[in-house]
């Protein structure tokens, strides 16, 4: 199925979930609810922030970057999943394919650094809590939100260059609904060997992003645990609860993931389709929902919107 002869591929083949492909248009429609609600609570995130005087804090620009990286999630994910489940239309040319999975994994890097960076924000407002905003000024906020954008277009941009090199023949059916780089190099009849040394260095970035992530909160810890009061220990420790359940929301798909890969990726092809359609889907979903739950200025901000339409 979807297996030429001919020497070189015109078109990719995408998948949905194999087996139910009859139930396609059903489930279409909680996709494009999740889609919507998505891009809806990042762009609520995005438009509090910047209009608010009240959420000009450090914090709250690193949170209004998370945002842009899950919109960037969505909306690279987001024509081909409806082509597929919606249209049922499984086709895509080579290059719209090497331009999607250079999308989905320059956000998936982005978002990796912003949760690194909110965590060493966190460390600094509970570390030292009087000199927090004159360490991460707007300025200095601006020029780390720059410094990581730029580190993460030339971590990700070899990714197209080494995809559009290879040849491809016979083989043209990927695992997902999605182009990834993974997916796509095993596509390839010539040799891949550099695409598969640069992106296991691109995925131990992310291991790296993830164990600062972990060093971060030990200091914060620390630092907590020398707090004298219980009710201030509580109150430091609960700042850090949204961020906390980012970065489960964004790394427990990602492990779980690799897992299946390594150790069950026979046994279980419809579990690594759903964790990965998973690991598109639900962060950008669940962090502005979190984030709206725990932060008390902002859900304070979208009561009081939805209050003063209703009247």
């Amino acid at each position: 199925m979807y297996i030429f002869n001919t020497s070189e591929i015109s078109t990719f083949f995408l998948i949905g979930i194999p087996g139910i492909e009859p139930a396609n248009i059903w489930i279409s429609i909680p996709i494009c609810f999740i889609y919507l609600v998505a891009i809806l609570g990042n762009c609520t995130i995005l438009f509090f922030v910047k209009t608010q005087t009240c959420l000009h804090e450090p914090m709250y620009y690193f949170l209004s970057m998370l945002a842009v990286s899950d919109l960037g999630l969505s909306l690279s994910s987001l024509p081909t999943m409806l082509k597929v489940f919606l249209f049922n239309a499984p086709g895509i040319s080579p290059d719209a394919c090497i331009a999607q999975e250079f999308f989905i994994h320059g956000f998936s890097a982005m978002e990796s650094s912003v949760l690194l960076i909110m965590s060493f924000d966190r460390f600094i407002a509970i570390y030292s809590p009087l000199r927090y905003t004159s360490i991460l000024t707007s300025a200095r906020v601006s020029k780390i939100g720059f410094v990581f954008s730029l580190k993460n277009v030339l971590l990700i941009l070899p990714f197209p260059f080494t995809l559009k090199y290879l040849r491809y023949c016979k083989k043209n059916l990927l695992s997902h609904s999605y182009c990834l780089h993974q997916d796509v190099m095993k596509l390839a009849c010539s040799d891949n060997k550099v695409n598969v040394i640069y992106g296991l260095f691109v995925a131990l970035t992310a291991i790296l992003d993830l164990t600062f992530i972990f060093m971060s909160y030990m200091l914060i810890l620390k630092a907590v645990l020398s707090i004298a009061s219980q009710k201030k220990r509580f109150k430091a420790l609960n700042t850090c609860v949204s961020h906390i359940c980012a970065v489960l929301i964004f790394y427990v798909p990602i492990i779980s993931l690799a897992v299946i890969y390594r150790f069950a990726k026979h046994s279980f092809p419809i579990a690594k389709i759903l964790m990965a359609d998973i690991f598109l889907l639900v962060p950008p979903l669940m962090n502005p929902i979190v984030y709206c739950v725990k932060s008390q200025q902002i859900r304070n901000l979208v009561l009081g919107k939805l209050c003063q339409k209703q009247t």
